[in-house]
């Protein structure tokens, strides 16, 4: 679970660089914004391997 709320953590930051980004045109915010959504995409895949292998454990 706390890697579950590592990555509320993470979308909750990076939303401040998106408005920053789409909204007010910041170039800087955008670059953020996509080293957030990578970082997203690695925590995200390290929680499904834990889910699939606690899954797994109680079989």
């Amino acid at each position: 679970m706390q890697k579950f709320n590592e990555l509320k953590e993470l979308i909750a930051a990076a939303e401040q660089d998106a408005v920053a980004f789409y909204e007010k045109g910041n170039k800087a915010a955008g670059t953020r914004l996509r080293g957030a959504l990578q970082q997203t995409k690695t925590l995200a895949q390290d929680i499904r391997n834990e889910v699939t292998a606690k899954k797994n454990e109680s079989k």
